[in-house]
């Protein structure tokens, strides 16, 4: 079948399908249509395109191609995945694998681990950051054809199975040989957890999980008893997940039988959540940071925090995706997940921002609101007063789609020129690090053994500065003197903070690009400023 003729009876189908999905409890209902008249309308026309249509067809890909399209139709966040799909859509939200357990990446035409991932496989064989798998099952894995697909078709697999390994090691004369017994390999929702200042404790979280709950349990335990009273949330960029880690996470902040999500669809029952007595964090102030990138699960911690006057939220105006996914198996084992409720604060506030323009236009809102100013200016966005909530303390908060913070703060592209863009782009950075600590790695670690050295002493010299901007020009990204300086800064910190996470671990990373984070720094100085925060936060006097 040529392609017009195959999107064009694909739309048809859509149609069909459309009905079908709706008639039994929507449009059909509603309207007084006969469900089983519209069944046994679509299955006559796909009797008679499979009896009289003029070319050949493929049935399964038509009906797939229909369900997506007609998905299309609905909202935004509705979609199908495949069987074939189902895997890799799943694991960001199951927050595990099942592989060798290490971090790598194609270096030279080579494959070099990053990090062996704690207490996996690989870390308890003792292979280490630096080393380099130059064959697998005893055929050679370098070479232009490897790809990050070649390695993962080759070292992931099933929780006990074994796979051979060969590793060049710089310090060792021979090559390494090891078996490997995979294993299931968590993906972690907690990128840092770490002391921001005395009694302030940090915690970055990139999704929500499988696994959030108990990882986030475990950073403020550890944090607690490192002295934290205070605590700095960052979900900047974290795009959510599973709404079930939110409560649990919100559980932490709230006090028992305080409601933290609601939940209401036209065909499906409201449900509400409450805090229960079992939260680890439930007093000593805090500020939760979001921006334009924060949504979903995201949404839900903040708004709870936000409505029940328990914290402070600082950045810009979240994403603004509050609607209820609910997973439908299809008989060939593909999945839908199809939407069937929206999110509520519990002031009431609809999370979700309106998407009644189209698709198109729903996922284009966020230049707009770049064009609009709104990342740069807090005044470039107001609401109607039908919008306005009130919490406990009296404050106002907005509904209309995501969450406004409480403090504003702008986005800052004034280090970020098009001379330090292009040498992210062009992979400038993680090559020169890879370079650099392909030489100086053991002599690094004898000076700095533990990374609170390093983060302390170690400096970006002139002369290493010097020759990174070299070697992006030799990676053809042109040296800007006058762009340069204003990025040097962020340059130089970049640099460390790269070095450090190959080193140690992500969490390093953080913890020393933090210091030129202008949004980490406010959050800090308010939760150091005990009367300014009661201020924001309404609160007159400690309870």
């Amino acid at each position: 079948m040529n392609l017009k003729m195959r999107e064009k009876t694909s739309k048809i189908l859509a149609v069909f399908v459309f009905f079908i999905l709706l008639a039994p409890q929507g449009i059909m209902a509603q309207k007084n249509y006969d469900a089983n008249e519209t069944f046994k309308k679509l299955l006559a026309a796909m009797q008679y395109i499979r009896m009289y249509y003029v070319d050949s067809i493929d049935e399964p890909e038509l009906v797939e191609n229909a369900i997506i399209e007609t998905l299309k139709e609905l909202d935004p966040h509705s979609t199908y995945i495949s069987r074939e799909d189902l895997q890799k859509a799943n694991e960001p939200i199951e927050g595990s694998f099942e592989g060798i357990g290490v971090t790598f990446q194609i270096y030279k035409d080579t494959i070099l681990v990053i990090a062996p991932v704690p207490g996996g496989p690989s870390d308890k064989l003792g292979i280490m950051a630096g080393d380099k798998i130059v064959k697998i099952e005893g055929k050679d894995a370098t070479g232009e054809d490897i790809t990050n697909q070649y390695v993962m078709d080759r070292l992931r697999g099933k929780k006990g199975t074994e796979v051979d390994v060969t590793i060049y090691r710089p310090s060792r004369k021979k090559l390494l040989d090891y078996t490997i017994v995979r294993d299931k390999i968590p993906l972690n929702s907690v990128d840092a957890s770490f002391m921001a200042a005395p009694g302030i404790g940090y915690i970055k979280l990139n999704r929500f999980s499988k696994s959030t709950g108990d990882e986030i349990r475990e950073s403020i335990l550890d944090l607690k008893e490192k002295g934290m009273e205070k605590l700095i949330f960052d979900l900047r960029g974290n795009p959510g997940g599973l709404m079930y880690p939110a409560v649990e996470i919100s559980d932490h902040f709230l006090e028992d039988n305080r409601l933290i999500v609601y939940t209401q669809g036209l065909r499906s029952y409201p449900r509400e959540f409450f805090a229960t007595e079992e939260g680890l964090f439930e007093q000593g102030d805090m500020v939760v940071m979001i921006n334009e990138g924060s949504a979903s699960a995201s949404e839900i911690v903040s708004g709870a925090v936000q409505d029940w006057d328990r914290g402070i939220i600082l950045g810009r105006r979240s994403f603004g995706k509050g609607l209820v996914q609910q997973p439908f198996r299809l008989p060939d084992s593909s999945f839908m997940r199809l939407t069937t409720a929206k999110y509520y604060t519990p002031t009431g506030r609809c999370i979700q921002r309106p998407y009644d323009e189209g698709k198109e236009e729903y996922y284009m809102e966020l230049i707009k609101r770049l064009e609009h100013g709104e990342l740069v200016h807090a005044d470039s966005i107001s609401f109607p007063d039908s919008l306005k909530y009130y919490t406990p303390n009296n404050r106002t908060v907005y509904g209309g789609g995501g969450i406004m913070p409480d403090i504003f703060t702008p986005w800052d592209s004034t280090r970020v020129t098009d001379y330090f863009s292009d040498l992210v782009r062009k992979g400038a950075f993680n090559e020169f690090i890879l370079n650099y600590l392909d030489k100086n790695r053991s002599s690094i670690l004898r000076k700095y053994p533990e990374f609170a050295d390093f983060k302390e002493d170690f400096r970006i010299t002139d002369k290493i500065l010097k020759n990174f901007t070299d070697f992006g020009s030799e990676r053809d990204v042109e040296y800007n003197e006058e762009e340069f300086g204003d990025s040097e800064e962020l340059i130089r910190y970049r640099l460390k903070a790269m070095m450090a996470r190959n080193l140690w671990d992500v969490s390093s990373f953080f913890e020393i690009i933090v210091g030129i984070d202008e949004e980490y720094q406010k959050a800090l100085q308010i939760l150091q400023d005990e009367e300014t925060y009661n201020k924001i936060i309404g609160m007159k006097e400690k309870p």
